[in-house]
């Protein structure tokens, strides 16, 4: 297991909030999920960190918690007529899937510079399991 060398929760913190996790100044996306490849307050390099599926299969698991649980609760969800709840539901899950994502991922890359887990020790990781 890993070393916590960051503050583990100031640096989710920061990356939630779409900030670098090393300073807290620069912004940690270019445009909607794109990361930058620099920090440009502090010069920190946060391409290092593997943000690849994890993000993802994160806000599925939260929004389907979120969501999804809770509407099938209700009984107006199936009682109403599908060609009524059907596009408030999806409109619903679209919008707070697009919301939750790169929040999801910013913490994700805190997590990942809080533990120093960078792309090529998470290859050498991979690469030890599959021996």
């Amino acid at each position: 297991m890993p070393e916590i060398a960051h503050p583990l929760f100031r640096s989710i913190g920061r990356g939630l909030r779409h900030r670098c996790p090393n300073c807290s100044e620069g912004r940690l996306f270019g445009r909607y999920l794109k990361v930058e490849p620099d920090c440009k307050a502090c010069g920190h390099d946060l391409s290092l960190y593997p943000a690849d599926d994890g993000p993802a299969y994160l806000t599925i698991l939260l929004v389907g918690h979120l969501v999804i649980g809770p509407a099938l609760f209700f009984p107006i969800i199936w009682e109403s007529p599908p060609q009524y709840s059907l596009p408030i539901l999806l409109g619903a899950l679209l919008l707070i899937t697009l919301l939750l994502l790169p929040r999801v991922k910013g913490g994700w890359i805190g997590m990942m510079y809080a533990l120093s887990v960078t792309r090529h020790e998470a290859r050498l990781h991979t690469a030890d399991a599959a021996d």
